[in-house]
């Protein structure tokens, strides 16, 4: 097995990593395992303590014995908004995971462009993640990239890192956001007490969210538009949060139980802008509110009625 560290991995430690790939397996086996030299990081056995970097290389067999996880392709109804022959645009429903974990191997949108696009999918970043250059939360909806090809892979890789890459959300939040327009530069970095969250840290890494009011609801919520000038793991979600306005019903983030119920956070990439591969065309894709962010919006707008 190998999995490629990304952005969004490094500057955790290696045995807390493979921690929560093996969900439910303890950190004691997982550090043994390393150290037993089951796993190497670039071609070499590393201390369990070590820190990932962006691009290091994990190699590894099973950690747990007699476990044999393979990817199958899976008749996933899948919505593709935009294609050409380098790549395709998809828009990721809420509620299903961007790729496999050990814990979970069916049932993602892996598992659907396996189905669809066959060997037609990147795999710079592993075979767990085929196709797959940037991510979504489980519950958060919207429009993501997927290349068909490795150099598609790379050339989309340098968009986002020179920030070439427009991406927008929509999202309602809790409370009434007191700025017309703003602009939240809080660095993001891992939380000390729970590696499965983010939190804003002196010491993380630069983070830019360009908010945008759109609507208020009295002092119940507010209808924002979000641009990402970076792309930190849950960014929208740990600024926002910051700012002492959660997105709605993002119990991990803080929100509270809101009176509309929805499958956690109400946060929607619609709308992406970016140069079509090897062309001097501009694409631009954005798509109607999905059906969680339609029922909260219906759900104020009629009270305010």
């Amino acid at each position: 097995m190998l999995l490629i560290v990304d952005e969004n991995v490094e500057n955790i430690r290696l045995d807390i990593y493979l921690s929560e790939l093996y969900d439910g397996i303890s950190r004691s086996k997982i550090q043994s395992a390393i150290k037993s030299g089951k796993v190497v990081v670039n071609g070499e056995i590393k201390k369990p303590s070590y820190i990932l970097r962006e691009n290091d290389k994990i190699e590894f067999e099973n950690l747990v014995e007699n476990q044999v996880i393979k990817l199958k392709p899976e008749n996933i109804p899948l919505e593709i908004v935009w294609e050409d022959e380098n790549m395709a645009v998809v828009n990721k429903p809420s509620g299903m995971l961007t790729h496999p974990t050990f814990q979970e191997t069916s049932g993602t949108l892996v598992n659907a462009l396996l189905y669809k696009f066959g060997d037609n999918l990147s795999d710079v970043n592993g075979e767990f993640r085929r196709g797959i250059v940037h991510r979504l939360d489980r519950n958060t909806s919207g429009l993501l990239m997927i290349p068909k090809n490795n150099k598609t892979h790379e050339y989309l890789v340098n968009l986002i890192k020179n920030h070439e890459i427009i991406k927008k959300y929509h999202a309602v939040l809790v409370g009434n956001y007191p700025r017309e327009n703003d602009v939240i530069t809080e660095p993001i970095g891992r939380s000390n007490t729970d590696p499965k969250k983010m939190k804003v840290r002196s010491d993380g890494r630069p983070s830019v969210t360009k908010l945008k009011v759109l609507e208020h609801f009295g002092s119940e919520a507010t209808f924002v538009e979000l641009d990402l000038i970076t792309g930190r793991t849950h960014q929208i979600r740990v600024h926002t949060s910051f700012k002492h306005h959660p997105v709605y019903n993002d119990t991990l983030y803080g929100a509270p139980a809101g009176k509309v119920k929805t499958q956690e956070q109400v946060l929607q990439s619609y709308y992406l802008k970016f140069a079509k591969p090897f062309s001097t065309e501009i694409i631009e894709i954005e798509i109607e509110p999905d059906e969680k962010l339609s029922k909260v919006l219906s759900y104020f707008r009629n009270r305010r009625a």
